[in-house]
């Protein structure tokens, strides 16, 4: 039986699709924003680098998923007094060794096109313990060698001069030259950011240059705190007013009034992180190391998600007007009560998990 020599043609082959190995913007190499954070190379020698700090979105950045934690015996700890992480080319955040200090403050440095601002200047005065100019000075000198630029101006800002963890390195500044302090007294601390005549309302600025920082007055843990955005990095630096720990609450109406005004504002313009002065809460849920101590090796990270300021207005308004301690797995706040407050009531909604116990 003779066989059918004809047979059904194989489709034509598809035409390879164009392939673009990291320069594809579609894929996960190229963050939002990345485009407009490459300004300090090579290119441009001859001539100071000027940064376009418009981006989509946050300018990408990474944080140290651990920081350096302490030893058991503080005088043999050798880790860096200052340890320093740059987020991106632009924004660094410093933090005191929990050894020098034990409430280990962070601070952060951010740079613009025509200056620089230092929020924050940590718990010790004495630069042989802590050597937060002698710091500063070297990542201003290397951002200004990559930037082709002989100096930038420098502002130190404080999210509160009442706050004795946080204004203790400002002497370490004085004479410095091209440095501007914003001044500690409220009074002239307000009139310094323009809001003399509208505290707590209004809000300040500080132009490093096409990237402007935004002051937004949040008393409450203090009576003169204020808070810092940068629309550059979406970052809003809260200091003692949100951060992950035991949160000391001065005046609960203020801290209440502060937490909703910050709401209002994160719902009107991007907000990637809350960035706080402190850290003091474990991994666990709802459990914080007690003060004092130096050896913190389960801490929480740093950076808090905008949707917990909502949180904390919940909960602010239970502690309203009364003297407490209320734990949330983030944050505990503490009203009118010494913070090594103990309470046997485990709050609902928080896994009650046992911490670790350290080697």
């Amino acid at each position: 039986m003779a066989q059918d020599s004809t047979c059904t043609p194989l489709p034509a082959a598809k035409p390879p699709e164009p392939y673009y190995p990291n320069g594809n913007i579609a894929l996960g190499y190229n963050l939002p924003g990345v485009r407009n954070t490459d300004s300090a190379v090579s290119l441009h020698r001859g001539q100071p680098v000027v940064h376009d700090y418009a981006c989509d979105g946050p300018a990408p950045g990474t944080l140290a998923f651990r920081w350096t934690y302490g030893s058991n015996v503080a005088a043999k700890n050798r880790d860096p007094r200052v340890q320093v992480v740059q987020y991106n080319e632009d924004t660094f955040v410093l933090r005191q060794n929990v050894c020098v200090h034990w409430e280990a403050p962070f601070t952060y440095l951010l740079f613009g096109n025509a200056g620089a601002l230092l929020i924050d200047t940590g718990a010790t005065a004495d630069a042989r313990h802590y050597p937060l100019r002698e710091t500063v000075d070297a990542i201003v000198t290397r951002w200004c060698q990559a930037r082709g630029r002989a100096s930038i101006p420098l502002t130190i800002a404080l999210t509160s001069g009442e706050d004795i963890a946080q204004n203790q390195g400002l002497v370490q500044f004085a004479g410095r030259p091209g440095t501007t302090v914003v001044p500690k007294p409220p009074a002239v601390m307000k009139q310094f950011y323009g809001l003399g005549a509208s505290w707590p309302s209004g809000m300040g600025r500080i132009d490093l240059g096409d990237r402007v920082i935004e002051v937004i007055p949040t008393p409450g843990s203090h009576k003169d705190g204020v808070s810092f955005y940068d629309p550059y990095c979406d970052l809003l630096f809260t200091g003692d007013l949100l951060f992950p720990g035991k949160i000391n609450i001065g005046n609960d109406r203020d801290f209440l009034a502060s937490l909703e005004r910050l709401s209002d504002f994160a719902a009107s313009k991007p907000v990637k992180w809350l960035l706080g002065g402190h850290v003091e809460m474990m991994f666990v849920p709802g459990r914080y190391y007690p003060r004092f101590a130096t050896y913190k090796p389960y801490e929480r990270v740093l950076e808090m998600t905008p949707d917990l300021i909502d949180e904390a207005i919940v909960h602010a308004r239970a502690v309203q007007g009364k003297e407490m301690m209320l734990i949330r797995p983030d944050f505990v706040l503490c009203n009118g009560v010494s913070p090594d407050q103990k309470t046997k009531v485990w709050p609902e909604g928080v896994p009650k998990i046992d911490a670790p116990h350290p080697f």
